[in-house]
């Protein structure tokens, strides 16, 4: 057993502690600890990536307490390709907190960025579902109060909404839990996923609720219409490396349902048939086009990377919805795309609302220091988020539009898609030229002015002030990412390939975790005649 995989969600809370206690009124001893406890976590996750490369699947037993009975974090491909997500937008957005002064502007933000990304990493790495339930809630206490960081009458509103729905959700979670338990014993998914494939089709009405509910809670963390009205005000109104952060909080609700439903509630159990294509697929295409209707009628930058990103991860979950190796494979690769993008766009609406007197709003305003650079910036990642050629997301739809073929609402995934992919161009487009268009326009009709008015425009854009240099790195980062997920797109979807082989085949996985290596003790291949054989669970089942 290595400690290394515990390291992800120890390091951010020893950090966080030592923060609270002996650093809280030193802000430089703080930004030292937080950059390098990140880069350490990037290390940590860049290591144990590695480490489950070749397919090897490491847990860790909290107390040495085995599993199904004790607590276990499990690091193969899918959690550690997560974490390592993480680990690197947690990096460049706390550059841009740092450069941009956000982590000044109110108390304990280095304290609560390290509880969030604690939550995180243990909600990717978990093995039991009761855990996953406790990480959620973790989250969901430091992000509130990031959100409402710096104060003011709009955040606090946006986050108090914010923390409503995910509270209905996380009593929703109880209830899928406590109904999981009654009827399985246990909440470890491994031992879960042998547990549920035994129960008899026509007594599992339960089990059924159970699923439902699960997916319910799930659709929340990711946003998915109809649940997904707490997420526009929340993202737009947080500061600006808080949203970006919040990239992958909705990636969190859907990392939790490729897992779940592949491992307990996987495509072939009849228990659950239909969930994916009659209920998921269908939401997450609406999901798609409001999120794009959104960025077509939005009136300010910050509004419209929100509803943007509603787009996206209607666009994740339509690949997840398909439920097929070749959408799982999509999605991930999505994910990754949707996560970089939306980072980097949220940082660059912060740098133009901190250098335009019109702050975020899409209006003509006067020229801002370094307008070109950002519009150039702004113009990538908006065409990686919209889907244009050659970037990232233009590989990711071609990769979900593949996937569609064998799917009974083929046509309807291609329109959808398509037509959501023309909405966003014109969003965007129309966003950018206000934003960064018009204000050379401005300042071709302002040459016949007196210089003195010269002198005050720029004034309110900061004109005549150095800019900071991390935003613009961190930002930068982000789109560079972006470029190299496009030039290695071959790579890293066959990596990606080969982690949903692994997904959909768990018998290593559920081995490993309840150590009864050798044993085929999963529900199956995903094969037609796959069949379950649980001898660990029937001996333990008078222990539950």
């Amino acid at each position: 057993m290595t400690h290394w995989i515990i390291l992800p969600v120890v390091l951010p809370a020893l950090l966080a502690a030592a923060m609270i206690l002996v650093a809280r009124f030193h802000p430089e001893v703080e930004r030292t600890l937080s950059l390098a406890g990140l880069a350490a976590l990037l290390g940590i996750a860049a290591g144990l990536a590695w480490q489950a490369s070749d397919g090897t699947v490491t847990i860790y037993q909290l107390g040495a307490w085995q599993a199904p009975f004790g607590i276990v974090l499990v690091a193969d491909r899918l959690s550690t390709y997560m974490v390592l997500l993480l680990a690197i937008l947690s990096l460049l957005v706390m550059l841009h907190a740092i450069g941009s002064g956000w982590d000044k502007r109110g108390r304990h933000f280095h304290p609560l960025f390290q509880f969030q990304i604690m939550g995180i990493a243990g909600a990717f790495l978990t093995g039991d579902v009761f855990n996953l339930f406790v990480f959620f809630e973790v989250l969901l206490i430091a992000s509130y109060g990031l959100i409402v960081h710096s104060g003011g009458a709009r955040r606090v509103r946006a986050g108090t909404q914010y923390v409503l729905y995910n509270l209905l959700g996380s009593t929703l979670f109880l209830f899928a839990l406590g109904t999981l338990y009654a009827e399985t014993g246990t909440l470890n998914m491994a031992d879960l996923a042998g547990r549920v494939a035994m129960i008899d089709p026509g007594a599992s009405a339960s089990i059924r609720v159970a699923a439902v509910l699960l997916l319910l809670v799930f659709a929340v963390k990711a946003a998915l219409l109809p649940l997904h009205f707490w997420l526009p005000a929340a993202y737009s109104n947080a500061p600006g490396p808080v949203a970006a952060l919040f990239a992958i909080m909705t990636k969190v609700g859907a990392y939790a349902i490729i897992r779940i439903y592949t491992l307990v509630f996987p495509p072939q159990l009849e228990v659950t048939a239909g969930l994916h294509e009659v209920w998921l697929l269908p939401l997450a295409l609406i999901s798609l086009a409001i999120g794009m209707i959104g960025v077509l009628a939005a009136r300010s930058l910050d509004r419209l990377v929100a509803f943007a990103v509603i787009g996206s991860m209607g666009m994740v979950m339509t690949a997840i919805g398909l439920m097929n190796e070749a959408g799982l494979t999509a999605a991930l690769y999505y994910i990754a795309h949707s996560t970089f993008a939306t980072a980097a766009l949220f940082l660059l609406v912060d740098i133009v609302a901190e250098r335009r007197g019109a702050g975020a709003r899409i209006e003509g305003a006067a020229p801002m220091v370094g307008g070109p650079l950002l519009g150039g910036m702004f113009f990538a990642a908006a065409i990686a988020m919209a889907g244009l050629p050659p970037l990232s997301g233009f590989l990711g739809k071609l990769l979900i539009l593949d996937a569609a073929f064998d799917s009974p609402l083929m046509a309807w995934v291609w329109a959808v898609v398509l037509a959501a992919s023309l909405v966003a161009v014109v969003g965007f487009a129309r966003a950018g030229s206000t934003v960064f268009w018009k204000p050379q326009q401005l300042a071709h009709d302002m040459d016949d002015l007196p210089s003195e008015e010269h002198i005050s425009a720029a004034d309110r854009v900061g004109r005549g002030h150095k800019a900071p240099a991390l935003p613009l790195v961190a930002a930068g980062g982000f789109v560079g990412l972006l470029i190299a997920q496009t030039v290695f797109a071959g790579p890293m979807t066959a990596y990606l390939r080969a982690t949903v082989d692994q997904l959909m085949q768990p018998d290593a996985y559920i081995s490993q975790v309840l150590d009864t290596p050798g044993k085929e003790i999963t529900h199956g291949n995903y094969e037609e005649d796959a069949t379950y054989e649980n001898e660990a669970g029937a001996d333990d089942e008078g222990a539950h």
